[in-house]
């Protein structure tokens, strides 16, 4: 008789081959699924040995859906009065986004005396989703700036089939369902196409004769001492196939390397015209601390240097105006509208109830609201979040309570609580790889994230929008999803009818 999954964890410690776990994990250095080390050396990411399994309905409605709170969210970017007005308040309590709003109004002035950007909006977003076991898939965030880790998502589907092929009984035995079929995901062949399909229009509209000639020009701008570079090489190398060469620059050597050039283009130092700027960095304070400038107001210089590049003829992924529609409390303003409400942005009233469907409840942070919970509310069923991007800004359960009597009521407006998302746990194990060691799971959950690229207001994809898909998959006891900050791993779909 066949031993059993749980069985094998009381017979043996390793679950696999030591070797075969040895060769997947080569796999993904090989393919560049690696996070780079202090020292200069690598490590693989975290991994599932095997795909989750979604319902086809549900994976084709997320695909349907997901475009159209792209282009709600692109149109509520470039809604200048709105966000100024609707996010008064939460830049009161919080300082960073105090920052962008001044920025904000830097680029596009005030509602009484409005100015013209210059620069065209490229949003390469990513929406993660976790599918609810009552409610179905509900959006946990937008991600519109520093949106990453989309060719680790194509990698990981790419990772599953090469398990498939090499050692399928292996895959039979621990892919949570047999009979279902690998979902496509061309995540870096697709925003490298929106990528480049805008760089190309930039030159087009901008390019003089001989820049016409030239290579068109991806500025990236990082983190000092990123660790998360293969994933940016990676888009890069699909940058350099449709001709698009790629530079890499700190916020802190921009500043004194940008000039402006004809058509008010935008002029890297030693490099030459840029035509599409990519931030990968700028969704918090420290990517604009610079303290050898000895600056009286800090972060001064390096946020300016931001302001800079959207007076220019450049396509900005993301846009402060993007960076602000994709703040929670945009999310928890928009949540709380109806669906007649939604479509004053371009939606069908259709497609604006579709898009409610799809987005869990918030509320909003005061006393009455303070009160409610500490009295009435089942505490797990939330979760308290501020504006703060990547792991470590959510706060669950019991402990929600005790945030909430240390904020003082200048802070409310920067924080709101959500709905806590409950998704299906596998239905069978499997097996975690991180750091080469394995561990058996037998309650991993998935997140969803669903990337969309539009350019100037327009979907930019070879597929309406869509580009792919990124899922983090985690034990459902801890919090923390993430594959740098959390207890995520790198996973992949397949589906069933």
């Amino acid at each position: 008789m066949k031993t059993s999954i749980l069985e094998k964890q009381c017979v043996e410690e390793q679950y696999l081959n030591t070797q075969t776990v040895d060769e997947v994990c080569e796999w993904q250095i090989m393919h560049g699924v690696a996070i780079k080390n202090s020292d200069g050396t690598a490590r693989h990411c975290p991994f599932s040995i095997a795909p989750m399994t979604m319902k086809r309905r549900v994976f084709e409605h997320l695909k349907t859906v997901t475009p159209m709170l792209t282009n709600l969210i692109s149109n509520v970017s470039e809604d200048m009065p709105f966000l100024q007005s609707s996010l008064s308040s939460m830049a009161n309590a919080d300082p960073f986004f105090g920052r962008l709003m001044k920025m904000h109004a830097q680029i596009h002035g005030t509602e009484d005396a409005p100015k013209t950007a210059l620069r065209k909006p490229l949003l390469l977003m990513r929406t993660d989703f976790m599918d609810d076991r009552q409610q179905g898939a509900k959006v946990i965030e937008f991600n519109g700036i520093a949106a990453g880790m989309g060719p680790f998502g194509q990698r990981a589907n790419e990772m599953h089939d090469y398990m498939r092929r090499q050692w399928p009984e292996i895959y039979r035995d621990w892919v949570e369902s047999p009979a279902a079929v690998p979902a496509d995901n061309a995540c870096l062949e697709q925003l490298a196409h929106g990528i480049a399909s805008a760089a190309q229009d930039i030159r087009a509209r901008y390019g003089t004769p001989t820049e016409q000639q030239e290579q068109r020009t991806f500025l990236m701008v990082v983190q000092k001492h990123e660790d998360n570079v293969y994933d940016q090489h990676l888009l890069e190398v699909a940058l350099q196939q449709r001709g698009v060469r790629t530079v890499r620059r700190t916020f802190d050597q921009l500043s004194s390397q940008l000039s402006t050039g004809e058509n008010q283009r935008l002029i890297l130092k030693d490099i030459g015209a840029v035509d599409v700027v990519y931030l990968r960095a700028g969704y918090q304070y420290s990517d604009y601390f610079a303290p050898e400038l000895r600056e009286a107001n800090c972060c001064h210089t390096l946020s300016q240097t931001r302001v800079f590049i959207e007076q220019h003829n450049v396509a900005v992924n993301a846009t402060v105006g993007q960076q602000l529609a994709t703040s929670k409390t945009m999310q928890m303003i928009l949540t709380m509208m109806t669906a007649q409400e939604l479509t004053r942005w371009g939606l069908s009233e259709e497609d604006a109830t579709l898009v409610k469907s799809v987005l869990a409840d918030m509320l909003p942070i005061h006393a009455e609201a303070i009160t409610w919970f500490n009295r009435d509310a089942e505490k797990r069923e939330w979760v308290l979040k501020n504006q703060g991007e990547g792991g470590g800004h959510c706060v669950f359960g019991d402990d929600i309570s005790a945030k909430l009597a240390t904020l003082k009521p200048e802070d409310y407006d920067a924080w709101a609580l959500m709905q806590r998302l409950y998704p299906h746990e596998r239905e069978r194990p499997t097996i975690a790889v991180r750091n080469g060691e394995q561990t058996l799971v037998d309650d991993l959950v998935s997140e969803i994230g669903l990337f969309t690229a539009y350019y100037d207001g327009k979907p930019v994809t070879e597929f309406e929008g869509y580009a792919g898909y990124l899922v983090r998959s985690k034990p459902a006891k801890e919090n923390e999803g993430g594959i740098h900050s959390g207890k995520g791993i790198l996973d992949s779909i397949t589906l069933i009818d």
